[in-house]
Order: C-alpha cells, then structure tokens, then sequence
C-alpha cells in the first residue's frame, strides 16, 4: 500500500510544486507572498466587481413581470385586433416591455436582451484576454471601464430597442473585458499560498454587487433612471489608469525586466521588504527563461487523449450548469410574485454565507465533494419549487435562495478546480475554453425563465436535473486538492488514472472500477 501511494502521488497530483516556494517564484520572493501593498491593490481591484454584477443582472429590474390588458376591453390582450396595451404601474413605471411593447408574441424580446448581454460577456473574455496578453492589464481593464461607462449610459438614452440591445452588447463586452482583466491581475499579483481563497473572496463584491441592486431598483422604477444608476459609478474606475500596477509577470513575460523592477520595488517598500538583490534576482531570473522555454500547447490537446477528453466534457457541462442556473435562478427568483425587491436581496444576501463556505469546504472536503454537494442542493432545492403550491410564495422564494446557495458554492470550486485539471501548457486555453460554457448557459437562462409564462413547473424542473447532471458528471473527475499541479500533457493524462504496485516495484495503470 505505500508504493501503491507513492505511485498514485506521483501522478495524481495538482496543487503544490516547488514553484510554489516563494524563494523559488521571482514575484512572491520579490514582493511577499501578502503585505499592506497587495491588501490594497485587492480591494481596489474588487470594486470593478459591483458594476460586473450590476449589468450582468440587470435584467430583473429593467425587464420584470408586468401585467397588462387591451385598451379596448372587450378584445382580447394578445389578439391582433388589440391595436395597445394598457400596463399596470403600481410597481415600475416605465421598463423595457412597457417602453416598446415587449408583450404577447414580443415577450421573447426581453429575454433576448439579456441574451445579448451574455453573448457580450463572451466576446468580451475573448476579446479582452488576447489584448490583455498583449498590450498587459491595466490598460485594457482602464479601456473596458470606459467603454462600459459610455456605452452603458447611452444605453439608458435609446430612443429604440435594436439601439438599446447594441449598445448592452458593447457595455457587457466591456464588462466581460473588466471580469478577465481584473481577475488576471489579482491572480498574478498574489502570493500562492493566497491565491485560491482571495480568488473566491473576488466574488463577494459581485455578491454585494447583486445586493445593491436590488437597493436600487427599489429607489428606481423607471428603467432610464436605474440603468444610468448602474453606468454612471464605474466613472470612478477610470481612476485605475493612475491607481493601478502593471504586472509584474507579464512585464517579465515580454521582456520588460526594468517595468517589472520598478514595480516591484515599489510593492516591496510598501510591504516593508528590502530591495536590495530585486534587479539582480530579476536579471538572474530573465536569463533562465531564456534558457529554458516550454512549448506552448494548443487547443486540440483538450481532446487529444481519452483522460483529456472526459476531463473536458465533465468539467466543461458544470460550467454550464454554473451558467445556466445561476443567472437563470436569478431571474427566476425575480418572476415568483410577491415582493421582487425582498426576493432579489434574499438571493443575493444568501451568495456571501455560500462563497465563504467555499472556502472551507474545498480545503476540508475536496474540491470534487465540494462541487457534488452544491450541485445536489441547487438541484434539489430547484426540483422542489416545482412541487410546493404557489401561494403563499415564501415557501418558493426560499427554495431559490437555497438553489442560490448552492451555486454560489458551485461557481467558485468549478473555477479552481477547471485549473488544477489542466496542465501548465494549456492551463489558460483550458479554462477559458471551459468557462466560454458558462456564457453559453447563461446565453440559454433567460429564455428557460421565461417559460415560466407557460407552465410555471417547467424552469424549476430544468434548473433542477442540470446540476444533478452536473453531479454525477464529478464522480468522472479526479481529487486535487493538496496535489501537484500537472505540467505537461503526459502528466495530466496519466493524473486520475489508478495506479497498482508490483512485487518489484514498478507501477501499472490499472481499470478505475478495480478501486474505489
């Protein structure tokens, strides 16, 4: 059994190398692996995050559920002899479905608004992941912010609906653009020892983010007003241009070695660190890359082999199910009846107990546990909305705060997990091939919430079976937590493959049904 487990560490392990010694990574040993510095660049760089969950979600507040019947009364309120619609207002004033008619045969018009917003998203990771490899990270995150500043206030102007659906296109590409710039610095910036749980605590300001937006559509019941509410505060971002560093590994990585000193000189004085042996340590380091460059992989590799093939697959569909359901439960949750504020800010308040959650779950249980039990209790926390009676509606609005719960779990483990499976040489196509899933689903979710308006057990049911799904698909996907982080390709096939001892020492890969 202890060769057994030699073997089986040898090749199944993801999370801990020797580069994860901070004598051994030039940044950590130059800057600290967390100091006065890194807390503050953090926190600025977090506030990108409530205008990222602003407009992400904006959609249950600019297109709600309205009721609405023919001017003429005596004509039916969808029938073509029906020439207007008279809205009720007692809630919101005016909104997109009231603003151009978004009635009857044109109801899917709203919720291809908020398609549009998720298919922005995507071509902004795209887009903005390649500038930001290219041109670095602050100036393309500074970009984005403004882009999302212009764009998203004149959207709140459009005097037309195709306008207003191309102007949310350009906002939520900017938006896309700030979520992978700002998480690529924050993940470059900080020591590894921290990095998996400041990369889930990133997702409490989008928590609180989701919160505030229920405060404001509150306050604001004509969309006008709540859309300039939800552009106009990124104008303080701009602020980054001068706030922000530069990092120090993609300066290295293209060869601007004395950017990266000065920067890093900087975070050291910051964090009480001496500066004495940086431009040294630097200079010794630029010539062992030089020496030693790996070949870069390629998206193909994803599926070249078996163990890579079914990797994918499973951890690409729980990107989905991340996707789908959250934004679709989301919306949901805003289309249940009774009071949407209260419901919207229960979802919302019910994410930060879950994203701390995370932490402790994926460190103690495993990031696979982890990932099966969220799923499970979004899955049946949807199922079951379908089963309990529609009035009161308490009982629904708190099974979706459940299901929200469990995905603000599942979110940040499919995250880390998707780049612990993945070896180093397509570590970045990986992830971000997996996660390009997400935006799919979530393209998907708004038009899966509106069938609600045509049998209200249909959404549940769907958000229901997709993360149960999702489960079952983890049992395919091997442990990393405490692991060595896989290198090449060779590596990560052989990771999760069962491993067996013979007499004289040696190891064979064995059927995976022959252990459990």
């Amino acid at each position: 059994m202890p060769n057994l487990r030699k073997h089986r560490t040898k090749y199944q392990s993801i999370v801990l190398t020797a580069k994860d010694d901070p004598n051994n990574d030039i940044v950590q040993k130059s800057i600290g692996v967390m100091g006065r510095w890194h807390i503050w660049v953090c926190f600025v760089i977090f506030l990108v995050k409530f205008p990222v969950a602003w407009h992400q979600l904006s959609i249950v507040f600019v297109a709600p559920p309205i009721t609405f019947t023919c001017a003429d009364n005596s004509t039916d309120k969808c029938s073509a002899n029906c020439s207007s619609h008279v809205f009720n207002r007692s809630v919101f004033t005016e909104t997109i479905a009231t603003q151009w008619d978004l009635v009857c045969e044109k109801t899917q018009l709203a919720n291809f608004a908020q398609t549009v917003t998720m298919l922005g998203i995507l071509f902004g990771n795209l887009l903005f992941g390649i500038l930001s490899d290219k041109f670095g990270r602050r100036i393309p995150l500074v970009i984005a912010v403004v882009i999302q500043v212009v764009s998203g206030t004149a959207a709140a102007f459009s005097p037309w609906f195709w306008l207003f659906l191309v102007l949310r296109f350009i906002c939520a590409s900017a938006t896309g653009g700030t979520m992978v710039t700002s998480f690529v610095l924050v993940m470059e910036l900080i020591g590894t020892k921290w990095r998996t749980a400041l990369g889930i605590l990133y997702q409490i300001p989008f928590n609180l983010g989701h919160l505030t937006l229920a405060l404001m559509g509150y306050f604001l019941r004509d969309w006008r007003y709540f859309q300039l509410a939800i552009s106009i505060p990124s104008v303080i971002l701009i602020a980054y241009y001068w706030v922000l560093p530069e990092s120090p590994r993609w300066l290295l990585a293209v060869g601007k070695s004395e950017e990266a000193i000065k920067v890093m000189e900087n975070a050291a004085h910051h964090n009480g660190l001496s500066t004495a042996s940086i431009k040294n340590d630097v200079n010794t380091y630029m010539q062992k890359q030089e020496a030693s460059q790996q070949q870069a992989g390629k998206l193909f590799d994803l599926v070249r082999t078996p163990n890579m093939r079914s990797k994918t697959f499973c951890v690409s569909f729980n990107w989905i199910v991340c996707g789908l359901c959250f934004f679709g439960v989301a919306q949901f949750i805003g289309q249940l009846g009774g009071n949407i504020f209260v419901n919207v800010a229960f979802s919302a308040v019910i994410q930060i107990p879950g994203t701390f959650f995370s932490i402790w779950s994926m460190k103690s249980l495993g990031r696979r546990y982890t990932l099966m039990g969220a799923n499970l209790i979004a899955g049946c926390s949807c199922l079951l909305i379908a089963l309990v009676p529609a009035h009161p509606t308490w009982p629904k609005a708190a099974l979706g705060c459940f299901g929200m719960f469990g995905l603000s779990v599942s979110f940040p483990t499919v995250y880390i997990f998707s780049g612990e499976l993945y070896p180093t040489v397509i570590r970045n196509i990986g992830v971000g091939t997996s996660s390009m899933c997400a935006r799919i689903g979530s393209m998907l979710a708004p038009f899966v919430a509106g069938l609600a308006g045509y049998e209200p057990w249909i959404p549940p049911v769907i958000f229901g079976i997709v993360p149960l799904i999702g489960a079952i698909l983890c049992l395919r996907l091997p442990e990393t937590l405490d692991c060595k982080l896989p290198e090449t390709l060779q590596d990560a096939e052989m990771f999760g493959k069962k491993i067996k001892a013979h007499s004289n020492g040696t190891a064979a890969k064995v059927d995976e049904t022959e252990m459990s």
